[in-house]
């Protein structure tokens, strides 16, 4: 019998996958529950696990290509002796002659002869949730054949993974680790053995930026596409724009005591924000069709710029609810896999608010784009001394920055924006030490 792996629907938005890498060559084993693929979504790399035992047989979206929802990419055999058969029926439906290919934007209904894939976090490196590694077939193999441990290597291929030339790095260094189970048997035993050295450390591997030439037209990546649909969409929403002026001088001395525990400015802004909705459930709340939809929790995301192009915003779950030290530690962790591309879909897709932040980069102050299933969005501008007038009525020298909430019409109005901003002024200005409590 054969069993189609299927392209699965790793978010609610996403209508294509790219390949990343095939976890399993043509003719590997495949037992249920095993990683076969790993998958690039619309913000995330996942691994593609099989509900069913086999035989690899034929790969029919290689590494890189890309396959719309529901497409067949892989076919397993039940038996190694029916791969023959496999490939030969492959061969045949690539002519039109054999079972069809679903249609792109149709999911089809799974059969007892399908296989269903159930889609995880990839994890690029050594982690203590799952024990696994992401490392390339041929590095898979490499690493049985020389007897070294995957789970020892740090990989320097994209996002982490573990590729060839590490295997190959760590087999020449002379560091003679555990053989896994199955390289017992077939891997061949070294001659010698060089003294064992300390291997110099490795820097951290970072995502290649493409560099363009002047004049050539580079196609959008999977992540710049998502953000294109998103923008797109979001054009269709009324939307109007409220700025604000804010002293920050209560909030930067803040922030000077508490750096050194290693509270972020993001944090402390996201916490403002989620304590001042609070007081403003409509401000968090977005449109549907039946009406207002009124959040239960405050999820506040924030926009992060990702190398290669793009944006994702990771959500600081129930923010008003988290003390700001804990709300820190969590920002740095999903920061650090956003750029990674490990984040789960909840993580990254169930804001109810927006943070977008320029002003590391000293902008004033800009307008922000409402992201779809949201109500508004708020653009921070960066903060810099001014000359106020006191209320002495002297003139001083103030720290002051620019934000400015972005809006959708159809369920906030300008009043409801004024009064949350408002609200945002005097919780920063005159009591942000609440926000430690």
């Amino acid at each position: 019998m054969i069993h189609e792996v299927f392209m699965p629907a790793l978010s609610s938005t996403m209508t294509e996958g790219k390949i990343v890498s095939w976890v399993k060559s043509p003719g590997d084993r495949v037992e249920k529950g095993e990683t076969v693929v790993v998958v690039e979504s619309d913000k995330a790399d996942m691994d593609v696990e099989s509900f069913y035992e086999g035989y690899l047989a034929v790969i029919t979206v290689p590494a890189g290509e890309s396959a719309p929802v529901g497409a067949a990419i892989a076919l397993l055999a039940e038996s190694e002796a029916e791969i023959e058969q496999v490939k030969q029926q492959a061969a045949q439906s690539s002519q039109g002659t054999a079972v069809s290919t679903p249609q792109k934007d149709s999911v089809p209904t799974p059969t007892p002869g399908q296989v269903e894939a159930a889609p995880v976090a990839a994890q690029d490196t050594p982690s203590p949730r799952n024990g696994r590694i992401v490392a390339s077939p041929r590095a898979r193999k490499l690493a049985k054949e020389l007897r070294v441990d995957l789970n020892s290597l740090k990989g320097s291929g994209p996002y982490g993974r573990v590729i060839a030339e590490d295997v190959e790095a760590a087999a020449g260094k002379g560091s003679t680790p555990a053989a896994t189970p199955a390289a017992t048997t077939t891997a061949p035993k070294p001659t010698s053995t060089p003294a064992p050295t300390t291997p110099a450390p490795r820097p951290a591997p970072t995502p290649a930026v493409p560099v363009a030439a002047l004049g050539e037209t580079v196609p959008f990546n999977t992540l710049q596409n998502a953000v294109v649909r998103n923008m797109v969409a979001s054009l269709q929403v009324p939307t109007f724009h409220v700025g604000y002026t804010i002293t920050t001088d209560e909030l930067d001395k803040l922030y000077k005591k508490i750096k050194t525990k290693g509270v972020t400015m993001t944090a402390l802004l996201a916490k403002a924000v989620a304590v001042t909705l609070q007081k403003h459930p409509l401000v968090n709340a977005s449109c549907v069709e039946q009406g207002i939809q009124y959040h239960s929790s405050i999820n506040i995301a924030v926009a992060v710029a990702m190398p290669g192009g793009g944006l994702i915003t990771p959500v600081l779950q129930q923010a008003d609810q988290v003390d700001i030290y804990s709300l820190s530690r969590n920002w740095k962790d999903l920061v650090e896999r956003a750029r990674l591309k490990q984040l789960q879909p909840e993580e990254y897709s169930s804001g109810t608010f927006t943070l977008s932040n320029l002003g590391m980069f000293g902008v004033d102050r800009f307008d922000a784009i409402l992201p779809p299933g949201q109500g508004s969005i708020l653009a921070i501008g960066a903060s810099r001394p001014s000359v106020v007038a006191t209320e002495e009525g002297m003139m001083g020298v103030r720290r002051q920055m620019q934000v400015n909430i972005t809006c959708d019409h159809r369920i906030i109005y300008g009043a409801d924006a004024a009064a949350f901003l408002q609200d945002l002024a005097k919780l920063i200005e005159t009591d942000p030490q609440s926000l430690t409590l």
